[in-house]
């Protein structure tokens, strides 16, 4: 699978790492090169310094031959922008966001995009755990 990451902070990194280790065909991008040292040595992917937010810097990242597109930037407003572009101007297979206002999901789902929560997901995680 060639996967596309924009964000290269941890979970971008840690994200990246695991596919490459499985194999996959991995490019990340972000705007600041200090975050491709959370990349491990061993890392054999595309690390590339872009902003996923633009058209042709996500053309140039190889967005058109893509299987996967995720966007896991600290900016709710970057990720949404971002994932738009790959879903409905590239027709990117699949594409996943990361927001973190849960206030936002709605948003996110009527734009036809998958988001993934971790503000909500880590509070559901720990009302389990305190209700047990």
């Amino acid at each position: 699978m060639k996967v596309l990451i924009m964000g290269c902070g941890r979970v971008g990194s840690e994200l990246a790492a695991l596919l490459d280790a499985k194999g996959h065909q991995v490019t990340v991008l972000d705007v600041d090169s200090a975050t491709f040292a959370k990349l491990p040595a061993t890392f054999s992917g595309v690390a590339l310094l872009s902003d996923g937010t633009d058209e042709d810097s996500l053309r140039a990242a190889g967005i058109e031959g893509m299987d996967a597109f995720v966007a896991v930037t600290r900016e709710d407003n970057r990720n949404i922008m971002s994932a738009q572009i790959a879903k409905h101007i590239f027709n990117t297979p699949k594409v996943i966001c990361r927001i973190y206002d849960p206030l936002r999901e709605e948003l996110y789902q009527s734009l036809d995009l998958e988001a993934i929560t971790p503000t909500k997901i880590l509070a559901q995680m720990l009302e389990e755990r305190l209700t047990k």
